[in-house]
């Protein structure tokens, strides 16, 4: 198989690691609707909860494993007897069921926590996975803390593990401690180092402690990781996982240098993370790569006058192809005349030159005092400053009443407007077309800063 063809597992947990996160708990009826969802989203793995820990997450994984077929659907088991009988009367419904034990093998775990010694973690390690293979052919291993683990330890509990019939082995970040570099180096060693690895699926399970998550997971595809454990808008444990999204788009967008496939239909991102929102109650922030509603969305001048002659110019990628439906401009005290004016236009008034300035500076000021212009604002500014007389040749035109009647009764409506989006043409490829110039950039070369 060639590099382009490699195909990376995408294994989410945002129904376990994800629904730990703090008033992130989901009830058996909001998880089938994620799980749903995920389903359509093409998730290869859906680890659906941790038997064990309730009544609820028993029910909701028996659930989730009866309904959906397509994907494997993997439950959590500590490395003990009773998880793993819990979790299997869980998952033995599932057209395709995995047991996922996991035990800690860092030392400061196995002393404080665990209390056990180094020979004590490798003996029930293998047991555990021995007894859950005798029950499920498809058993997940994962060492707890393998960041903080000594490498020669942690490698003899792998080969352990595989011995005793592990078929992925999860290498957790559990407390996002690692590194880049260093976690390509830990993935790179193991493949290096372990015996039997090569029958076996490498996976990696960073989290965001140190805002790494993501950059580690990446590093360990490239060190030869082929699943990856991720979550929607990477909630989970303290400061949440590695995010499925950015994931899935970073090999996208830079298939140059992650050439790798998934399948994810990334058209369904923006709305899982909705979802998941609503449900939760828990907002994503603003800021969020992907799916965050600043993603998209345009403030500066700048960046308003570049995205207007053609979006390439500012987005890497296309709304649309996350789900999103439309890139947006914001108008604040950042934005350019070119912005003012489009969006004057909209709702249904021309300016000159000289008209616009006018209507610039005094909605700069306004800008500066509510950070955010909506559309009312706007038109009451328009109303305010240019009142001419009967006699007087007018600066602006209204559009016809139609359309002018319409941005009246937008701007008078229950709801506030959203902010206006990017004209939404494309050409043949797909790709937005650039708007075209007005009728001052035709005649004559503006000056760039009043173009903006």
């Amino acid at each position: 198989m060639s590099i382009e063809q490699v195909r990376i597992t995408i294994f989410d947990t945002t129904l376990r690691d994800g629904e730990q996160s703090p008033g992130c708990s989901m009830n058996l009826q909001e998880k089938l609707r994620v799980a749903h969802q995920l389903d359509r989203l093409g998730a290869d793995v859906i680890e659906a909860g941790f038997p064990i820990a309730s009544d609820g997450d028993f029910a909701a994984v028996k659930t989730i494993a009866a309904v959906i077929r397509r994907p494997i659907i993997a439950g959590l088991a500590r490395a003990c007897r009773l998880d793993i009988e819990r979790a299997w009367e869980a998952l033995k419904d599932a057209a395709r069921p995995r047991i996922h034990v996991f035990l800690a093998t860092s030392d400061i775990h196995l002393k404080y926590k665990l209390r056990i010694t180094r020979e004590e973690c490798l003996a029930q390690a293998r047991e555990a996975v021995a007894f859950a293979k005798s029950l499920c052919n498809d058993v997940e291993f994962s060492p707890e803390d393998a960041t903080r683990t000594d490498p020669e330890f942690l490698c003899q509990v792998l080969e352990a593990v595989i011995d005793a019939g592990a078929t992925t082995l999860n290498i957790p970040d559990t407390v996002g401690y690692t590194v880049p570099s260093e976690f390509g180096e830990l993935i790179a060693t193991i493949r290096g180092r372990v015996r039997g690895i090569e029958n076996v699926t490498i996976s990696a399970h960073c989290h965001n402690d140190l805002g790494m998550a993501v950059a580690n997971t990446m590093a360990a595809i490239a060190a030869g990781a082929r699943q990856v454990e991720c979550t929607i808008n990477g909630i989970g444990e303290r400061a949440g996982n590695a995010s499925l999204e950015e994931i899935v788009m970073a090999m996208r967008v830079r298939h140059d240098r992650y050439p790798y496939e998934t399948a994810i239909n990334a058209e369904h991102l923006f709305p899982a993370s909705q979802l998941l929102s609503e449900i939760t109650g828990v907002p994503v922030q603003p800021n969020k790569a992907i799916i965050g509603r600043n993603a998209f969305a345009h403030e500066a001048g700048i960046h308003q006058d570049g995205m207007l002659k053609n979006p390439l110019t500012y987005e890497i990628m296309t709304p649309q192809s996350v789900g999103v439906p439309d890139s947006k401009l914001v108008l604040g005290k950042h934005s350019g005349r070119h912005a003012l004016a489009i969006r004057c236009e909209q709702l249904g008034y021309q300016f000159d030159r000289r008209a616009l300035d006018d209507i610039y500076r005094r909605f700069v000021r306004l800008a500066d005092k509510i950070k955010k212009v909506e559309d009312h604002h706007l038109l009451e500014l328009i109303r305010d400053t240019h009142k001419p007389a009967a006699s007087a040749t007018p600066l602006f035109e209204p559009l016809p009443t139609a359309i002018a009647a319409a941005a009246g009764a937008s701007a008078s409506a229950a709801e506030p407007p959203l902010p206006f989006p990017m004209a939404s043409q494309t050409h043949t490829f797909g790709l937005p077309l650039p708007i075209a110039a007005d009728r001052n950039h035709d005649q004559q070369q503006e000056d760039y800063l009043w173009g903006v």
